[in-house]
């Protein structure tokens, strides 16, 4: 594939050690019957620069990121001929954690995988994930302190943020949920984008008396982030690290998933898994074979490409704008904090965890690696050298319809200071499906007026039961 970047220079990369004693590279689980391997030590001839070592990365790449990283692992091969890296893509973030949550359980897990932090929770059961501080702090091995401050510090400090105060996780590409919206349409009809959900729904209301039966006006790609992200902005709980862990059962959660589902009631709104598990952009760019549209659209800056409309005679059908999702508090904005982190796993073998970590390090650290994600998808570089190249900064200033991932970008790094991350503990992924399961459910009950309070009730009642059963509790 033609390099996206190709006036960037590779980041230097500190000359390893010779190695001294060698240990084979084949097999590498985590021993037998599952059991975790013992915590990573430093090789005492550092990293083995002649025996041939194969790793394996998970993730959740479409085609076009897997050819870059397949430019990346070339050049990352030149740098370290005998390491082999393989990759295998599966879908989704929890298509990773399903198939890594099976392979766990007999030791048989990959060397690195795409990651949220209640992944590297669940994996933990098992003692599976390396913390990587002893690597990161290496002389020879790990950063430098000017890579280290070359770091967002807010997506950085996630890796650590498991409660002991060890690093489980590096960012890899960040992105955060934004309102894609029918710019056009809004201009022609004399709207204001919505701030709050208050003037979301006065929105929703004016654009379904105008267009009907036809439209839906608001599409949310994600129930899991909807009932998160509300009780992130009301201060509502939602899950809690220590003491009781699932406290998403409360008067005022039942409220907001009250009110929205009347939204979904009046054809306001609709989910992926209410639009048929289909995103929400085929509504947002008129692709959907029901001939449905929409005008508004949340989803992730990490998929903005999708929401790019087509092309007639070679001009755009509208121009898409970009803003904030809507708040509770304007003045004080909480956005979900998502996109990809990478975790190394522990092996028997130190030489496949050490090549594992040089790997991470590599793809952490590239400026061309991280700014060709970016461009590519829409998610946001981990490292300020890449925002800050003037190539970048060109692409940047380039946004509009015709590079949304520009603008989602643009919007990604004006929140900066808004993002947050949920606790993270043995149980939050369970948490994280259970209530987009929760909402799903209550949108599209057919319970009538007098009995949806009780069924509201249920369903959060259930949902809890259900977290603690698949947890163990």
């Amino acid at each position: 594939m033609k390099r996206i970047l190709s006036t960037l220079l590779l980041v230097a990369i500190l000359t390893v050690g010779v190695c001294g004693s060698l240990t084979s590279c084949g097999g590498g689980g985590t021993g037998g019957g599952g059991g975790a391997a013992a915590d990573f030590e430093m090789p005492a001839g550092g990293f083995d620069t002649n025996t041939p070592i194969t790793i394996t990365f998970y993730h959740s790449m479409g085609a076009g990121l897997r050819d870059i990283l397949d430019d990346a692992i070339a050049d990352f091969k030149k740098l370290y001929p005998n390491i082999t890296v393989e990759h295998q893509s599966f879908g989704d973030y929890d298509g990773v954690r399903d198939q890594i949550k099976t392979e766990v359980a007999v030791g048989n897990q990959p060397n690195i995988a795409y990651c949220y932090p209640d992944h590297v929770a669940l994996y933990n059961e098992a003692g599976a994930v390396q913390t990587l501080d002893i690597l990161m702090n290496d002389a020879t091995y790990g950063f430098t302190a000017e890579q280290k401050a070359d770091f967002v510090a807010g997506w950085l400090a996630e890796g650590a943020a498991f409660g002991d105060g060890k690093m489980y996780s590096l960012p890899l590409s960040k992105s955060t949920e934004v309102l894609y919206y029918n710019k056009t349409y809004f201009e022609e009809n004399d709207l204001d984008v919505p701030t709050t959900w208050d003037e979301m729904e006065a929105v929703c209301r004016a654009i379904k008396a105008k267009e009907g039966d036809k439209c839906i006006p608001l599409g949310y790609d994600s129930e899991s982030n909807w009932f998160i992200t509300m009780c992130e902005q009301l201060g509502s709980p939602y899950t809690s690290a220590t003491g009781e862990n699932f406290v998403f059962d409360n008067a005022e959660n039942y409220a907001f998933v009250k009110r929205f589902r009347s939204w979904y009631q009046d054809k306001l709104v609709t989910t992926k898994t209410l639009n048929s598990n289909a995103y929400t952009s085929n509504l947002f760019t008129g692709t959907a074979t029901t001939g449905t549209r929409s005008y508004m659209c949340i989803g992730s800056t990490g998929g903005t490409v999708y929401q790019q409309p087509e092309q007639v005679n070679g001009v755009y059908e509208f121009e898409v704008g970009v803003a904030q999702i809507p708040q509770i508090n304007p003045n004080a904005p909480k956005v979900i904090s998502q996109g990809p982190s990478v975790c190394v796993f522990k092996k028997n073998n130190p030489q496949e965890v050490l090549a594992s970590w040089l790997f991470v390090k590599f793809l952490t650290t590239d400026i061309n690696f991280q700014a060709s994600v970016s461009m590519n998808n829409g998610y946001t570089p981990v490292i300020k050298s890449a925002i800050e190249n003037e190539h970048y900064q060109e692409w940047l200033a380039t946004a509009g319809t015709s590079n949304v991932q520009a603008l989602g970008v643009q919007m990604a790094l004006a929140q900066a200071e808004s993002y947050y991350a949920s606790p993270a503990f043995i149980g939050s992924s369970v948490a994280r499906d259970q209530v987009g399961l929760l909402l799903s459910a209550c949108f599209a009950s057919k319970a009538s007026d007098a009995e949806i309070d009780a069924f509201i009730k249920s369903t959060f009642a259930n949902a809890v039961s259900e977290c603690k059963y698949q947890s163990g509790q």
